[in-house]
């Protein structure tokens, strides 16, 4: 009857991989410092994408504290700001996945050492660790299950991985302090082309250390770690050619395989890619039909209530904007034509100096069925109560009878269906 095992060592031996060291280890992490500062920056854009600082319904992190320090209003110039931070954000989220993998493969023998705290500095360290890989883990996960629309924890996602994200680039930073001289010296070690010659054959452990990362009794290898690095290389590249095309676009959008919304959804006018139905969030048929009326408060308590008869006798203008949303995707660019929200302003006081409106949707559930557009936003002269796209009506599930369309925001903020605009006194 064979025996759990005792000591360190014991354990050690049952990961008996010849490729697993800290040269291995070091390189997949070398990767990642690269790439994960870059997905926390966008990460943080995207929030800040959102004018959370601007109104309570903006803002879906409530009680953030300090870590909404950096919080800017977000431009409309350029217009495609969004589309490429979000882009770059989820594609390279994606592609790191098994880059990610393969360091927590790499470092498995750490994380059952024994025992598991040896001092005060061991349990710190131990500490960031279970931070870093726990975090890491949570921000992955929850990012690529949004994106696929298979979200399944519980709480709302944008809390969820905004926290997380900071706890996850704390415990970084910490353990990045503590291993940082040892992966330099670990790297300079080895000579990368050299490795990449070398064959499965002549593939040897790397020498104990203190890492604990080799094998006291190392199998004979099956793969070298050239073959390693390539795998892992050729699976970051195949995540990269079947998600990219939903942000990039043109021909690279029939390989987006990832992207439940960056495959080809239909021709005409109106055959772009959309984040949710009229059916979906209970837009019924009474709501957008015949009755349909879009109320336009202001100053002083002014109202006017137009159809959408009187809209089309207004001042027409034409914007030709994408739609970039949170999981990643985008639309081409759209010639977009209705109403400036500024004249819509200007109708109920605000001829001068148009503020911030609250943006209201007929749609009966679902999230973002109101948001707030800062003052800047309103005077853009692309933003639009827009009536037609690509010279066509809008269909019901692009937001007939009207919606918003505001350069640089996020798809969400481009409220479809809309029946009410409350300029100014929305805080």
């Amino acid at each position: 009857m064979s025996h759990p095992p005792r000591t360190d060592r014991d354990r050690r031996t049952l990961w008996r991989s010849p490729l697993r060291g800290p040269w291995l280890t070091s390189v997949f992490g070398l990767i990642l410092l690269f790439g994960i500062p870059v997905l926390f920056v966008t990460g943080l854009l995207s929030y800040a994408a959102y004018n959370p600082d601007l109104s309570p319904v903006n803002d879906k992190t409530p009680d953030k504290g300090l870590l909404g320090f950096y919080l800017f209003s977000w431009p409309t110039d350029p217009s495609w700001l969004y589309r490429v931070t979000q882009g770059v954000h989820v594609t390279l989220g994606v592609v790191l996945v098994p880059v990610l993998l393969a360091k927590l493969w790499s470092v498995i023998p750490k994380l059952f050492a024994w025992p598991p705290v040896r001092s005060l500095g061991h349990a710190l360290e131990r500490l960031s660790l279970l931070l870093l890989v726990g975090g890491g883990l949570f921000e992955f996960a929850t990012g690529v299950l949004n994106v696929q629309l298979d979200y399944v924890f519980p709480g709302s996602f944008y809390p969820l991985h905004f926290y997380g994200a900071w706890i996850f680039m704390a415990a970084l930073v910490v353990h990045v302090a503590l291993r940082f001289p040892l992966m330099v010296r670990t790297l300079r070690s080895r000579e990368l082309r050299a490795e990449l010659r070398t064959r499965t054959a002549d593939t040897r452990p790397e020498p104990p250390d203190e890492t604990g990362l080799v094998s006291p009794r190392p199998a004979a290898p099956t793969m070298s770690r050239r073959g390693a690095l390539a795998m892992v290389g050729t699976g970051s590249f195949a995540l990269l050619v079947v998600t990219a095309g939903q942000s990039i676009g043109g021909p690279l959008r029939t390989s987006a395989l990832l992207a439940p919304h960056g495959r080809d959804p239909g021709r005409g006018p109106n055959g772009f890619q959309i984040n949710k139905t009229a059916a979906a969030v209970g837009v019924r048929a009474r709501d957008i039909g015949p009755d349909w009326r879009l109320v336009v408060r202001g100053a002083a308590g002014r109202e006017t209530v137009l159809t959408r008869e009187r809209l089309l006798r207004l001042d027409h203008h034409g914007a030709t904007l994408p739609i970039a949303c949170v999981e990643g995707w985008s639309t081409a660019d759209q010639r977009w034509e209705g109403v400036r929200l500024a004249d819509l302003a200007a109708l109920v006081g605000h001829a001068d100096r148009p503020p911030e409106v609250l943006v209201e949707s007929v749609q009966r559930h679902g999230s973002f069925r109101s948001v707030v557009l800062s003052e800047h936003q309103v005077r853009d002269p692309r933003s639009l109560l827009a009536l037609k796209v690509n010279g066509a009506d809008l269909s019901p599930d692009h937001g007939y009878p009207a919606r918003v369309i505001v350069p640089g925001a996020p798809g969400v903020h481009n409220t479809k269906w809309v029946g009410r605009l409350t300029f100014g006194g929305t805080a």
